[in-house]
């Protein structure tokens, strides 16, 4: 099996005769500075070039030496670098860089992130930098789009909101990001399908369970983390409106263009994974949001058992606010609004600090949304004091594509926050890294 190595066309064993050849002389110089001998031949062919060239056994073997170990760094290092090349292709980078940010990110904060849609995605895409040790709890109450499909067509959890953030805490090519995100606009029963949903579906219907089948979809995509549903009950999401009326399944609340006065989970007492309550009693810190208030972050906390672990948690508790309100959903919400939901439907206590974007937004993004009736989300100060939560605020917005939260920025900015809040307790490796994520960040 060894000799497998040695097949050609693997690059590999000019590496390794290097390094033995590295190692030869290293060796025998060291034989000829200690006067001892160890393979007679080739330390006497040695000695006589040497004191045929430089005149001194010192410096020959020290110059012999010196040329061996270098030859072995440098066959080690290309060698490893071959490996790698083979094994990981999309991380054919510096072999320093690559092993400094491995070891580092497994080292990293246990983060723990909860909510669905694209909003969860953007906050991990930034937060994979700092942590390989990220959990995300992800809402499973999607009845929308080919995630309402394939939950009806072959009763299973709609798999959109999973795919989203497995895609996010991908290590893989940008090319794999794109099939996997990848929908159908034509083809008899395809059509307005998501490859990724399909992959996810199948492989739920290959091993039979959706918690394997996720694991196993972050194996194919090298994920940097964890990503569990919030329940594996097929809940129904549900809403009370102001006017006394109610409306059934995630994508016709906001439909119903009425203000919601509260929402619920249909069956009431569906519980989480074990793992998700694992994750956040161990977690150093744990972020709410960014998300729909209503259909992406509610339906997390309406799973009891799991609202009441981020309440018990001894880590800090961040909500993200979004940063314009949803037509049929929050409209007419403040920062202050949304977190008073959360305080309606969960009790006061489980949030100690706010994220909240300040800046300036561009007039054609605001004109733009303004004509769907989205504003942006205004920061009450003087009530978000009364609740006796922390406001942080910054500029967070990008306005690349959507208006959205910066990836980047808002990780930066909670990374920040949880530094500060664990700074007499943190380990010297993570206070070194966020040191080095914060200095690197602004060359």
């Amino acid at each position: 099996m060894a000799l497998k190595w040695l097949y050609p066309g693997l690059k590999l064993k000019r590496w390794l005769v290097l390094v033995t050849l590295g190692l030869f002389l290293l060796v025998t110089g060291l034989t000829i500075i200690f006067d001892v001998t160890i393979w007679a031949f080739a330390e006497k062919a040695v000695s006589w070039f040497i004191l045929h060239t430089l005149g001194s056994p010192l410096l020959g073997g020290l110059l012999v030496s010196g040329l061996g170990l270098a030859l072995i760094v440098f066959g080690i290092q290309r060698l490893a670098s071959a490996l790698i090349q083979v094994l990981r292709p999309g991380n054919s980078g510096n072999l320093w860089q690559l092993f400094y940010r491995r070891q580092y990110l497994a080292k990293g904060p246990r983060l723990v992130a909860i909510g669905g849609g694209t909003g969860l995605s953007v906050l991990l895409r930034g937060l994979k930098s700092y942590s390989h040790n990220l959990t995300a709890i992800v809402t499973v109450a999607d009845d929308g789009g080919s995630s309402g499909r394939l939950r009806q067509e072959l009763n299973i959890p709609p798999p959109g909101d999973i795919r989203n953030c497995l895609v996010a805490l991908a290590d893989t090519e940008k090319l794999m990001e794109d099939l996997f995100n990848y929908r159908f606009r034509q083809g008899e029963g395809l059509v307005g399908h998501n490859l990724g949903n399909l992959l996810l579906a199948a492989m739920i219907d290959m091993v039979g369970d959706l918690d394997q089948a996720i694991q196993e979809m972050a194996r194919v995509l090298a994920i940097g983390g964890r990503v569990i549903p919030s329940t594996t009950s097929q809940v129904v999401l549900g809403a009370e409106m102001a006017d006394g009326s109610f409306v059934y399944g995630e994508s016709s609340i906001p439909a119903a263009g009425k203000r919601i006065k509260r929402v619920f989970l249909q069956p009431e007492d569906c519980r989480p994974p074990a793992a998700a309550l694992e994750a956040i009693a161990n977690a150093d810190a744990v972020i709410i949001g960014p998300g729909s208030l209503y259909t992406s972050i509610m339906p997390n906390l309406l799973v009891r058992e799991l609202a009441e672990a981020v309440r018990s948690t001894k880590a800090p508790v961040f909500y993200v606010a979004n940063i314009m309100t949803q037509p049929g959903e929050t409209d007419g919400y403040t920062v202050a609004d949304h977190l008073q939901a959360i305080i309606d439907h969960c009790g006061p206590g489980m949030v100690d600090t706010v994220i909240a974007h300040n800046g300036p937004i561009s007039r054609a993004a605001r004109h733009r949304y303004s004509e769907k009736g989205a504003r942006p989300v205004m920061i009450n100060r003087p009530a978000l004091a009364k609740m006796g939560v922390k406001l942080c605020q910054s500029w967070l917005v990008d306005e690349s594509l959507l208006v959205r939260h910066h990836s980047d920025r808002l990780a930066a900015l909670i990374m920040e926050q949880v530094y500060q809040y664990h700074l007499h307790s943190w380990r010297p490796q993570k206070l070194l890294y966020f040191f080095h994520k914060k200095f690197s960040s602004l060359n």
